[in-house]
């Protein structure tokens, strides 16, 4: 545990309550995970999204004869006809990998790792010069197309292991093993050399400019486009906004797109009746986004990164999120979200003095749940502190922690409230964080619990978790 500052007596985090709290929580963590893991231990094989019967890994999505290599493995949208392996379809001469910069200080040696830039459209794009851009990001001279080709990479080789699991005909206990272990064995290959090379260092050189890097990690999201405007359109400085996007949708290429369970009525007992039906290609919200010509500019002035996931190998929301973070480009801030939201006005510079009001900065962490769309009204909102918890009452996940609000800060307090969780939905930090807490690889399917064990590392590594004294989006 690194050194803290010291608090006064009265502090949250010097209370025998809140020690207790976190001796708790690391003992649950440990229970949770080996429930997780274990080989004979499983709450729900029916309910587990690898053991479905519609699920990619047991009933193949891909009925073409050709071998996964030569179709495109995460779909690509109507206009793309090239059978290419996933994220390498070829550029045309309008969709540039940029080697000379489109901003006027592109050329400065603390921006020289964003070339060459990596357009966000069309999605999984071959990268041209992977291999020489790889191994020189492995070999520690890093530049943000390296580290995308990598991360491309990764998902290929993912595409291609489910694809070979997905005729598997054997017990699904033993599919469940070979899916988790071939996860593994690819995040060894592909991920971890990649973290390994720069563990306990930031990837890029961190620009002191006030810039913004938005992680957002989307599934099959009608409202990233909106999410998108809407954070540009309500900046101080919309030239300072870098947005780092997964995009996980269904692209209507190699099968086609089905719904959610939908309900269509009641059964004789009152319960839900659902089906699931065709349906047409999610919504890019990246090309929405770039389409518009009012927001254009961004995307061609390289502020807009995208990384490309079908929706069938979505790894869940952790993984989902260090992706994003790989999109980090050297930015000041790094600010986490859902991609569903609205923006106050002016949020950026706000949340950018709130930051610096806290006791602990620059090792402080801004966190709270946003409000539904109803409760925000588009001019900010009291930011309820996450500082309570419970297990789960829920049958299938009562071995889980929970975090939940308790109370919600004055607005005209002197600084943020201490809290003691962060939410994964929504923080922001100074991009230090990203070097003393770097996202996990290895939590595949993880949704509860991911905010707990990031709560942990982050209070472990330094830094203390506030609750802002205004919700801005």
């Amino acid at each position: 545990m690194s050194n803290r500052t010291s608090h006064e007596s009265s502090s949250l985090t010097s209370s025998f309550a809140f020690k207790a709290l976190v001796g708790l929580t690391g003992a649950v963590l440990v229970i949770q995970f080996t429930i997780m893991f274990s080989p004979h231990i499983i709450a729900d094989n029916a309910a587990h999204p690898i053991l479905r019967s519609n699920s990619a890994f047991i009933q193949d999505p891909y009925p073409s004869k050709d071998p996964p290599s030569s179709r495109i493995a995460n779909n690509v949208g109507p206009t793309v006809t090239n059978k290419l392996r996933p994220m390498e379809r070829k550029r045309g001469p309008s969709e540039v990998t940029r080697n000379e910069p489109k901003m006027n200080d592109k050329s400065s040696s603390q921006l020289a790792h964003l070339l060459p830039e990596v357009h966000p459209l069309p999605p999984f794009a071959e990268i041209p010069n992977a291999d020489s851009l790889v191994a020189d990001t492995l070999a520690g001279k890093p530049t943000m197309a390296g580290v995308i080709a990598i991360m491309n990479r990764f998902l290929i080789a993912l595409h291609e292991s489910n694809h070979k699991l997905s005729h598997f005909k054997g017990d699904r206990e033993v599919l469940r093993d070979k899916v988790f272990s071939s996860f593994t064995e690819l995040t060894k290959k592909h991920l971890i050399p990649f973290d390994a090379v720069y563990r306990g260092r930031s990837v890029f050189p961190l620009r002191e400019d006030g810039s913004i890097f938005m992680s957002l990690a989307s599934f099959r999201e009608g409202l990233l486009d909106f999410t998108l405007k809407q954070a540009f359109s309500h900046a101080t400085n919309p030239d300072k906004i870098f947005v780092g996007a997964v995009v996980q949708n269904c692209f209507g290429i190699e099968y086609t797109c089905k719904t959610g369970a939908q309900v269509v009525g009641k059964d004789k007992r009152g319960r839900d009746m659902t089906k699931v039906s065709d349906a047409p290609p999610d919504p890019n919200g990246i090309a929405d986004f770039c389409g518009d010509p009012e927001y254009k500019k961004y995307c061609d002035s390289g502020q807009v990164r995208a990384i490309y996931v079908n929706e069938t190998e979505s790894l869940g929301p952790a993984m989902g999120r260090y992706y994003a973070s790989k999109l980090w480009g050297g930015e000041t801030f790094y600010f986490q979200a859902d991609s569903h939201l609205m923006f106050a006005q002016d949020w950026d510079t706000k949340y950018i003095a709130e930051a610096k009001a806290t006791k602990n900065y620059p090792k402080s962490v801004l966190s709270s749940y946003p409000p539904g769309f109803a409760g925000f009204g588009g001019g900010g909102s009291a930011g309820p502190r996450l500082c309570s918890c419970q297990f789960s009452p829920h049958e299938v996940e009562h071995h889980i922690i929970r975090i939940n609000t308790g109370g919600v800060p004055k607005k005209d307090a002197p600084r943020p409230t201490q809290i003691a969780f962060i939410a994964a939905g929504f923080f922001f930090a100074r991009a230090e964080f990203l070097k003393d807490v770097p996202f996990d690889p290895f939590l595949p399917w993880c949704f509860m619990g991911e905010e707990i064990a990031l709560s942990m590392r982050a209070w472990t590594s330094g830094w203390d978790i506030c609750a802002p004294r205004e919700n801005l989006i």
